[in-house]
């Protein structure tokens, strides 16, 4: 496994501030939130994009995914989601991004199913993926892995698998990764206080099934990008993502196959 980390955890740091945080830590990747807080974004111009790509890849990183916030299945017309989506993988391809994080926003895989359809071709196109986060009204890996199977596009789309979502909404982390696994692209860690408190706490002190989860990924021999998805954009009063940023690590380290 490689370790990222999501620049989603270093709210007000710039991207320089950023690539040292990944760098100082072991980190072989970043994991970009597309947000104009980051200065990384579809509206970037072509020598902005230039200058994202260069720094990054000077210090010896690479981009694991783009977090973006498009939501595939939400409710309303296709054009604006789609329009959003073929944009952020633009987006990567000039980045060098493999893929592009998308939310359900929704609960209706065919509405879904029909927009990855749509944006294939753009993505096979660009050499980029769609990857569907286990998130709001998707949580557990059941109800992406549906999502994936009806669009049906295998090269072009992927399944993020965050480890707190479908444990907190009751599905065991060996049914979500059974349900994911022909469609596992990324791995996104974190812990939190419960299941009813999501208040991020420090690898290993919270309740989120991290060991049996580690476990079931090397016995997998998953080998791919796990991101650090530290959130404290939402929660300001938790420590600095430096802090937490070793006991990811050492997660990665323990249970790399």
């Amino acid at each position: 496994m490689r370790l990222a980390v999501s620049t989603l955890g270093m709210p007000g740091e710039d991207l320089d501030r950023a690539i040292e945080i990944a760098t100082g830590h072991g980190c072989q990747g970043l994991e970009l939130r597309l947000h104009p807080d980051t200065g990384v974004h579809a509206g970037l111009d072509e020598r902005e994009r230039a200058s994202v790509r260069e720094r990054i890849e000077a210090a010896g990183l690479e981009i694991s995914a783009l977090a973006g916030y498009v939501g595939i299945c939400e409710p309303g017309s296709d054009e604006p989601v789609i329009e959003a989506l073929i944009a952020d993988l633009r987006l990567a391809a000039d980045l060098g991004a493999p893929g592009v994080r998308v939310f359900p926003r929704g609960g209706d895989p065919s509405v879904g199913a029909r927009r990855l359809k749509a944006v294939s071709g753009t993505a096979a196109d660009l050499g980029r993926r769609v990857l569907v986060e286990t998130h709001d009204e998707m949580a557990t890996g059941a109800a992406v892995a549906a999502l994936l199977a009806e669009a049906d596009c295998p090269g072009t789309t992927g399944a993020i698998w965050d480890l707190l979502h479908p444990w907190r909404h009751g599905e065991p982390p060996a049914r979500t990764l059974a349900e994911l696994r022909p469609y596992l692209g990324y791995v996104q860690v974190k812990d939190a206080v419960s299941a009813q408190d999501t208040t991020p706490v420090p690898m290993g002190s919270g309740t989120v099934p991290l060991e049996e989860s580690g476990e079931l990924l090397r016995a997998a021999g998953y080998d791919g990008w796990v991101s650090l998805e530290w959130e404290r954009t939402w929660y300001p009063q938790v420590p600095p993502v430096e802090e937490i940023l070793p006991g990811a690590a050492g997660w990665v380290r323990r249970f790399s196959a």
